[in-house]
């Protein structure tokens, strides 16, 4: 089957009643542009003051709970922190499935495993209800400024009716399988990611310990097939030790831990994921919990 993709352009989207669970660093920008393209807006957060917050500033309206958000709306978006996390705000009595309506479609916007997007897929259809896994490239800026790239997983229909207000935050977006589909090319994007930066760490030490002008160096290789995102948007900062700028490693080791662990499932071979990983724990052991995904540098230049 060939799995429907498309560049976004939200111009011409109905304008629909939406729910947004979760208001972190990615959720928070991109309920805000659901609301700027028209559409009715409730949000709900665990720390009830950022959705008071994000009311006032935005407009829409706060809801109590995940049930009370999802109650009325033709869909239902999150974007939380893990598996866990995604259970607490789905199933139960006063999780989204049990306040949305027929025919009413969950996207998850969350970066967890491919068993839970199947398990709360299997429990939606059960319940009359739509699930899409759906999660995000593109950081927090990507959410900020509309740009996000979105990875799908799920039933044709569902994405379908879904894409067009997806488009209020993407620039690009691709159903690419069924259920699951979605999380698993978001571990091919971590994985892909992990190993860019580690390349790009070494070869940026290599080059102030050759006494090479690191800008010059980049300014030529970046024109070749050393090329990517990472070096465009990161080397400069890596150069300067500056590492306040994306993604922090602690949940970049938490999506590395998704992907070993779905390696191990279906038998793929990682070990230069595995080893990043590993020298991961060694930046949160230097305190770098919350620096960005390129501080792997950092222990090159200890």
């Amino acid at each position: 089957m060939r799995w429907a993709s498309s560049p976004l352009n939200s111009s011409g989207a109905e304008h629909m009643k939406v729910a947004f669970l979760g208001l972190g660093v990615m959720g928070y920008p991109m309920a805000r542009h659901l609301k700027d393209k028209g559409h009715e807006v409730t949000v709900y957060n665990r720390t009830a003051a950022k959705a008071e917050k994000w009311v006032a500033e935005n407009g829409g309206r706060a809801a109590a709970t995940p049930k009370a958000a999802a109650e009325g709306q033709d869909i239902v978006f999150a974007c939380v922190g893990n598996d866990d996390d995604l259970r607490s705000v789905t199933i139960g009595p006063d999780g989204a499935f049990a306040g949305m309506k027929k025919g009413a479609i969950f996207v998850d916007h969350t970066t967890a495993s491919a068993e839970v997007a199947r398990e709360l897929y299997a429990k939606a259809r059960e319940m009359g209800l739509g699930f899409v896994d759906a999660p995000v490239s593109g950081g927090q800026a990507g959410a900020e400024n509309g740009v996000l790239t979105v990875m799908c997983g799920g039933d044709e229909a569902d994405y379908a009716r879904v894409e067009p207000v997806i488009a209020s935050y993407a620039r690009a977006c691709r159903l690419l399988g069924p259920s699951g589909a979605g999380q698993l090319t978001k571990m091919v994007n971590q994985i892909c990611i992990a190993g860019l930066v580690q390349a790009l760490s070494e070869g940026i030490h290599f080059a102030k310990k050759a006494g090479l002008d690191v800008e010059a160096v980049i300014s030529v290789i970046s024109k070749g097939a050393a090329q990517s995102w990472q070096m465009e948007n990161r080397w400069q900062t890596m150069n300067e030790n500056k590492f306040d700028f994306g993604f922090a490693v602690d949940w970049m080791r938490k999506d590395l831990a998704i992907c070993l662990a779905e390696a191990r499932r279906n038998g793929a071979h990682l070990p230069v994921t595995a080893l990043v990983d590993q020298f991961y724990s060694e930046v949160q052991r230097m305190g770098g919990n919350r620096w960005d995904t390129s501080s792997l540098i950092a222990l090159l230049e200890r």
